[in-house]
């Protein structure tokens, strides 16, 4: 009896509410949903988060080391870094960051998405890479936010 009460007071911790972050404004999110190549030796790299799962909760997300933002359902980060290196993408979990390395190619988007999964006290995120065709229909769908304002240091 007791299991139960504590899972659904977990699932209803993560259902209920919904985080917020502050949010860029249309036109540029318009303009980063151009997907428009980047220039130069450069490589974009996508970063969403799509779906109700975990909506109460905010992840942060870095590249490099530096501070991209905090995710919360519905939204989307663009970055350019180097092309022809290659780039840690971490996210904050319960435990400790999780991590995908990718190695970009000059003028290429990458898209990555970020994914709430269950915790033992509260829920954690993954990452992981998708198609370009996939990223682009969630993309579109989604908001453009500012960047900054992680709530944690450096994984």
């Amino acid at each position: 009896m007791t299991k139960n009460i504590i899972l659904i007071c977990i699932l209803s911790l993560l259902f209920s509410g919904c985080a917020s972050v502050q949010m860029e404004s249309v036109e540029k999110s318009d303009q980063a949903k151009m997907f428009n190549l980047p220039k130069g030796d450069s490589s974009g790299i996508y970063v969403y988060r799509s779906g109700v799962f975990g909506s109460a909760l905010k992840k942060d997300v870095w590249i490099d080391g530096k501070c991209i933002g905090e995710t919360a359902p519905n939204i989307f980060f663009y970055e350019e870094v180097g092309c022809n290196e290659q780039h840690t993408v971490s996210t904050e979990s319960e435990f400790s960051a999780n991590e995908l390395v990718l190695t970009t190619e000059c003028g290429k988007n990458y898209f990555l998405r970020q994914y709430i999964k269950m915790g033992v006290f509260v829920g954690g995120a993954g990452i992981e890479q998708v198609s370009e065709e996939e990223g682009k229909k969630e993309v579109k769908s989604l908001k453009l936010a500012a960047k900054g304002n992680c709530s944690a240091t450096n994984p």
